[in-house]
């Protein structure tokens, strides 16, 4: 029986008001087994943290930790002691998401890298993988996210604890310093969109054994799903058309993708 992980999801109460309940039918119904709850916030760390806690039945559910650049500006004092709390918990599988974002700037960007090479140390200290948001400014000139993100991982000895760029959308030299990195590369939605040719190309580079597939939802949904809100169950459009451009099976695929996941995550260990 296949199954398929979504890397990267936001399952928040505000995003599902009347429950998840539907959310998980669709997903089984579509191979969707595990899924990785994404945090923007101490607060959302903590709602993410509790519902893989609680989640007994199927699908299986995980959690980050973690402050995203657009609410770093929010941080208080105590919020790296918050995150570790939080962490603690055994179906927080990493730091996340984490990163900068030079393409909304909501916090002013010194305070995103300082909030973001904090939460580095955290995962080095607690030995936890990271999860990276990174966006450029429109005009690249103007803001190189890509680069600062990359420098900051070697110069923090990030490749200690290892991760993830999520919804990858650099460019072939971010790839290629990701993966000398030691870090996974996972692909949502745009992958499919059909004016993203470039992102396919990169695509087709990454080694099977380094990529993942996620949703991001609610947001970016697959090209037969735009205009819809995303949801988990839609990954599977993403399995679909990365397996296609690869020439391998959705079920080799799909298999190496999960192994992917349990050796960044140290799922099942």
């Amino acid at each position: 029986m296949m199954f398929l992980v979504d890397m990267h999801c936001h399952l928040n109460r505000e995003y599902y008001p009347d429950g998840l309940a539907e959310v998980f039918a669709r997903a089984a119904d579509n191979d969707v087994r595990r899924m990785v709850f994404a945090s923007a916030d101490v607060a959302t760390s903590r709602e993410a943290a509790a519902l893989a806690s609680a989640q007994t039945d199927a699908p299986e559910i995980y959690a980050l930790a973690g402050v995203h650049p657009h609410e770093a500006e929010n941080v208080s004092p105590s919020y790296i002691a918050e995150l570790e709390a939080i962490a603690a918990d055994e179906r927080v599988c990493a730091v996340g998401e984490i990163g900068l974002d030079y393409f909304y700037d909501h916090s002013p960007r010194e305070v995103q890298r300082r909030v973001f090479s904090e939460q580095i140390e955290l995962a080095k200290r607690i030995g936890k993988p990271i999860v990276i948001h990174v966006r450029d400014a429109q005009n690249r000139a103007e803001g190189d996210a890509n680069g600062e993100v990359y420098a900051m991982l070697r110069e923090q000895g990030a490749d200690a604890v290892g991760g993830v760029i999520h919804c990858f959308s650099g460019h072939a030299e971010d790839a290629k310093a990701a993966l000398e990195l030691g870090f996974y590369i996972s692909f949502a939605g745009p992958v499919t969109y059909p004016k993203n040719q470039a992102l396919r190309e990169i695509a087709m580079t990454v080694p099977l054994d380094r990529i993942l597939c996620e949703t991001d939802s609610p947001y970016l949904a697959p090209q037969g799903f735009r205009g819809r809100q995303n949801e988990p169950w839609h990954v599977r459009s993403v399995y679909e058309y990365l397996s296609m451009l690869m020439g391998l099976p959705l079920e080799e695929f799909a298999q190496a993708v999960k192994e992917n996941g349990e050796r960044l995550f140290r799922w099942g260990r």
